[in-house]
């Protein structure tokens, strides 16, 4: 494929991850890139990332979704929120739940996930799939034949996740428990200190 002289390899990967809607993966990139082996590909976005990286600029290229692309830099949150009006939409405790449940049990049923929460999810797994953060796997081979759910390629670009590996182990979560329950207890006792005052 005949490039413009003035429009290196670099510039070509720049504006293809500036144009696409979802990350872009590494076997894509080369197959656009006529010539260029994935080692090659992978040097070109390590250098791309570099740049970014040493410079002032509100932009970097994320590794997400076994995947590339362009994302804000935390640090613009405040600007882009004044740019856009609004905050962006969060999930509600429910359905984050549901979806931690999800993630780390798939493939799971809706009578599984209520089980273990106690409540149904009707509202929540609708909104979830809706969103596009969930999707249905198939069915499960038992009586009723229930759907098993799954956490989608939206999911991981949503966490800024490249996989499910990236999930938090249970022990990396557990050893932010304790961390949790300390500031409960000073909370109470900031609590009764004011009630004596």
């Amino acid at each position: 494929m005949d490039t413009p002289a003035d429009l290196g390899p670099l510039g070509i990967l720049e504006a293809l991850l500036f144009v696409s809607d979802s990350p872009v993966s590494l076997e894509r990139i080369e197959a656009i890139l006529d010539g260029h082996s994935k080692a090659e590909v992978s040097r070109l976005l390590a250098d791309l990332q570099e740049q970014y990286r040493q410079s002032d600029r509100g932009i970097l290229i994320s590794e997400v979704a076994e995947g590339y692309r362009l994302a804000t830099k935390p640090e613009a949150a405040p600007w882009i929120q004044r740019l856009r009006g609004s905050k962006p939409a969060r999930l509600s405790r429910p359905a984050l739940e549901t979806l931690a449940l999800i993630a780390y049990k798939q493939p799971i049923t809706k009578p599984e996930i209520e089980a273990v929460r106690g409540v149904m999810v009707d509202g929540v797994l609708k909104t979830l799939v809706e969103r596009d953060l969930v999707r249905i796997l198939g069915r499960k081979p038992e009586v009723g034949r229930p759907i098993l759910y799954g956490t989608s390629r939206s999911f991981l670009e949503y966490f800024g996740f490249k996989d499910l590996s990236e999930l938090p182990t249970l022990k990396e979560i557990e050893a932010l428990a304790p961390n949790t329950a300390e500031k409960e207890v000073s909370h109470e006792s900031n609590d009764q200190i004011e009630k004596a005052e």
